[in-house]
């Protein structure tokens, strides 16, 4: 990283996890390889970091205590200039992966994740269409988790509403999504 780079903020970035072990592992690793990180636990937090701090890049996690990583994404979009944002999350949906891209994410990576992966997430410029296609359908299980995943965010998050609409108890639901997804 360059004196330039860093005064720019391209050397600077946000990292908001809920999880403090991975996120020190991860902050120490990103500060190795010479970024300037600035860590948050959840959005409350990452909104006092951003005060007088614009990142160049940002990793965010998709599920946090107060709320959704989503509204991060939003909120960093917003910024000038906007940090290229990578979404990281352990719950990974279509649903989810296709909003963070709307809101203004350039990424969005499944954990766990190597630091090398995600930078590299990051600095992805262009699509690639390359990507090679999985031979094999997704699971019974995977599909009821993206499927749930799509309903709730067609919810606006409303777990009752969710509930509701896949005619589903509550609880149930509730037991579902505290459950990691299936991988593929």
């Amino acid at each position: 990283m360059t004196a330039a780079q860093a005064q720019e903020g391209r050397g600077s970035m946000l990292l908001v996890d809920d999880d403090p072990v991975f996120r020190d592992v991860l902050g120490a690793a990103l500060r190795r390889r010479g970024f300037e990180v600035r860590v948050a636990a959840d959005l409350v937090s990452a909104r006092a970091v951003l005060d007088g701090f614009c990142p160049g890049r940002a990793i965010v996690d998709l599920k946090l205590p107060d709320g959704s990583g989503l509204e991060l994404v939003a909120m960093l979009a917003g910024l000038e200039p906007s940090p290229r944002v990578l979404v990281l999350t352990g719950y990974a949906s279509i649903a989810t992966a296709v909003e963070a891209v709307k809101l203004g994410a350039a990424n969005y990576l499944p954990k766990p994740a190597t630091p090398e992966e995600i930078l590299a997430a990051l600095e992805q410029g262009e699509p690639n269409p390359t990507l090679p296609v999985s031979p094999a359908p997704p699971s019974i299980d995977r599909l009821e988790w993206e499927h749930i995943q799509r309903v709730l965010a067609d919810h606006d998050g409303n777990v009752s509403a969710t509930a509701r609409a896949l005619n589903m108890h509550r609880r149930t639901l509730q037991r579902k999504l505290a459950k990691r997804p299936v991988r593929r």
